[in-house]
């Protein structure tokens, strides 16, 4: 799990291409103090599995569904990367839930600056729109970000310099595609909903009196 506080910048040092897959190799500084093989990096907001070490950067496989539901397969060498690692069971819970498990892709349709601000409006698919809110949480290429509107079409979001200059929000243009998370409890709330609403008889508990008793809990 994540938080979608991003930690770093990295970037892509080597691509290997697969028949449907690719490994990538990418530089970092602040996240290889304490990486481990296997432990879980959010790139992009994409959650990979480091499968090598070296001193400035990891290795890790991307799949060929990883590919298509992302925008990795666009990544050339020298690209600029989000990173996020796995989130300490000690640490500061400073975004949201993130799972890195991208629901889909957007695309930039403009950048306006506001003052202090940047807006971002972002075109995508009436599926993921579907679980954005006004106020609500949206992972952007792996950031936290809190949605300011929301349209029939695409959604923006402000955010403050900070923000812009600490991750690729800012070699990012109109045009551009980013991957998009929506926020998973109102995944998880609706599909509860929808089952209790369902047609479908819920399937019966084997929790019941002889039950009970059968075990030892009843006198």
């Amino acid at each position: 799990m994540f938080t979608g506080i991003i930690e770093e910048i990295g970037h892509i040092r080597a691509i290997k291409n697969g028949v449907k897959s690719k490994e990538l190799t990418i530089s970092a500084n602040i996240i290889m103090s304490d990486l481990k093989l296997g432990d879980s990096v959010a790139v992009n907001g994409v959650c990979l599995t480091a499968t090598g070490i070296s001193k400035d950067s990891f290795s890790a496989d991307v799949m060929h569904e990883t590919l298509n539901r992302s925008s990795l397969a666009a990544l050339k060498a020298g690209a600029p990367v989000n990173l996020e690692r796995a989130m300490a069971a000690d640490g500061r819970f400073g975004g949201h839930i993130v799972s890195g498990h991208i629901d889909g892709v957007g695309k930039i349709l403009k950048i306006e600056k506001d003052d202090n601000a940047v807006w971002y409006t972002i075109e995508a698919d009436e599926k993921i729109l579907h679980y954005i809110v006004e106020k609500g949480s949206i992972a952007i290429d792996g950031i936290s970000l809190t949605v300011a509107r929301v349209g029939r079409r695409d959604f923006s979001v402000s955010i403050i310099p900070h923000t812009q200059s600490r991750t690729i929000l800012a070699f990012r243009a109109a045009g551009d595609t980013v991957n998009l998370e929506n926020d998973v409890m109102g995944k998880y709330i609706e599909k509860l909903i929808l089952d209790r609403t369902s047609d479908v008889p819920a399937p019966k508990s084997r929790l019941d009196k002889s039950f009970l008793a059968q075990h030892g809990y009843l006198a």
